[in-house]
């Protein structure tokens, strides 16, 4: 890991009914950290000096969150198999199983349980999403099944699911202002995903991919930009794509931060009414001090693992 890089492995999943929902993300070099960000202002930073695994759980009765941020000690990895504290990733033959064990805030209370992905198809190699090569993205099981098994809180489902990964040898805020993201899946079981980024020279990219079930991720147009109204309470702008001459609802937003917002879509793509994962994400909010004073609430740091 380069000094001030990252790497996230990122998934996603929805219930077959609909009513529930999961992201986890496991970060090395977590690029929303504010002691991360702190350390880069003082000078290059260690990347494995700060971890997590975000892990948020939507359920009827509501979310369950945890992002507990930790030192370079509480680090494990090989190829196939990464452990940040007590929670750990292991990928084996196409199959991605997590184990966590976290506390969860602002409510204190536990997630454990284990969330089991099986990937439906292979997708290639991975795609720069700047102009200087210094930050990448991979699409790694677009289409999946998920099978979840919590103890605390109960929970057991199965749903489609979406698995990829970042890296980059920069911090994000260093190349973007801002970006929109999304992925849906489509009647023919195939998976539209959709990128859209605002480059600090004030350039933009859209990038626009389908895989279908067996294959690998192929271009497809992008559709025109359309609007999405602002998160409630932090106001987040949100944007997104979809068919010409046809809106994009929000169904629920998940997360309203102030720098990022997670949302479910009622949206139209290539002819076809479709739900969609989205996020929209300011790195101009994020690099603000007032929010970096708010984030140690939602992601607490623990210095020692083992805890004494």
């Amino acid at each position: 890991m380069p000094a001030d890089g990252y790497r996230w492995w990122y998934l996603d999943a929805l219930s077959d009914d609909g009513s529930q929902a999961l992201a986890i993300i496991a970060f090395i070099g977590s690029v929303f950290s504010p002691w991360y960000a702190s350390a880069r202002r003082r000078g290059a930073a260690t990347a494995e000096d700060f971890c997590s695994i975000n892990a948020v759980f939507y359920t009827p009765k509501g979310k369950r969150w945890a992002m507990t941020e930790r030192g370079a000690g509480a680090l494990s990895r090989s190829p196939e198999h990464l452990q940040i504290g007590p929670s750990a990733l292991h990928w084996q033959d196409g199959r991605l199983t997590v184990e966590i064990n976290e506390f969860t805030v602002p409510l204190p209370g536990r997630l454990r349980g284990r969330v089991t992905l099986q990937a439906q198809t292979d997708t290639g190699g991975a795609r720069a999403l700047d102009r200087n090569g210094r930050h990448f993205w991979q699409p790694l099981a677009p289409l999946a099944r998920v099978d979840v098994q919590m103890s605390q809180p109960e929970l057991s489902w199965q749903g489609e699911a979406y698995l990829d990964s970042n890296w980059g040898s920069e911090p994000l805020e260093a190349a973007f202002s801002r970006w929109d993201w999304s992925r849906a899946r489509m009647a023919d079981g195939s998976c539209a995903v959709l990128y859209n980024t605002v480059n600090r020279d004030g350039s933009d990219t859209a990038l626009a991919l389908r895989c279908p079930p067996g294959g690998t991720m192929t271009p497809m147009p992008a559709p025109p930009a359309a609007a999405l109204p602002t998160a409630a309470i932090w106001r987040m702008g949100r944007c997104t794509r979809a068919d010409k001459g046809s809106e994009a609802t929000v169904l629920r937003t998940l997360e309203d931060t102030p720098f990022y917002a997670r949302s479910l879509l009622r949206t139209t793509l290539a002819g076809e009414t479709v739900t969609a994962v989205h996020e929209s994400l300011s790195l101009e909010r994020f690099q603000q001090r007032w929010v970096q004073t708010l984030l140690p609430f939602r992601m607490p740091r623990r210095r020692h693992w083992p805890p004494n």
